[in-house]
């Protein structure tokens, strides 16, 4: 599928706004609401659009300690290195990357204590580790929670 003009307005007001109501969107592009719904429709069946979802604080919600890892695996264990981190609750995100590491992994805790629980119990404890290494967030300037095109 193409992305059409109207496509990419849609696309960056619902990454703004996922929660913005085809009429409101209709309003806005000066659109109907079912040429609207149509458009979003053809995106989420294309692919464009995987899914809508909610961005939560996780410091309001207990989860204080942000931590990221880089994970270096034999190549024999990659893949299922990077599926069990995948499947923890505790792991945000997982990319397999280049450059000097293999996977980039995102956690959020509560706090120190499940931080160093989590590295000694979770994440040392896969097969194929070769070596990890991890940088504490102090402060978040940005977060991307959508593609703006």
């Amino acid at each position: 599928m193409k992305l059409t003009e109207t496509d990419i307005k849609i696309l960056n007001i619902l990454s703004d706004e996922g929660r913005m109501s085809y009429v409101d969107l209709a309003k806005e592009l000066d659109l109907s609401r079912v040429a609207v719904r149509d458009r979003i429709n053809q995106m989420q069946e294309a692919g464009i659009i995987e899914k809508f979802s909610v961005v939560i604080n996780s410091e309001k919600v207990g989860k204080g300690v942000s931590a990221f890892f880089n994970v270096d695996c034999d190549p024999t264990h990659l893949v299922h290195v990077a599926e069990r981190l995948a499947e923890n609750p505790k792991v945000a995100s997982c990319y397999q990357m280049t450059g000097p590491s293999t996977l980039h992994t995102h956690v959020l805790v509560e706090d120190f204590n499940e931080l160093e629980k989590f590295i000694n119990e979770e994440l040392y404890a896969l097969d194929g580790i070769t070596r990890v290494e991890s940088h504490i967030l102090l402060r978040r300037f940005k977060s991307r929670t959508g593609l703006k095109l």
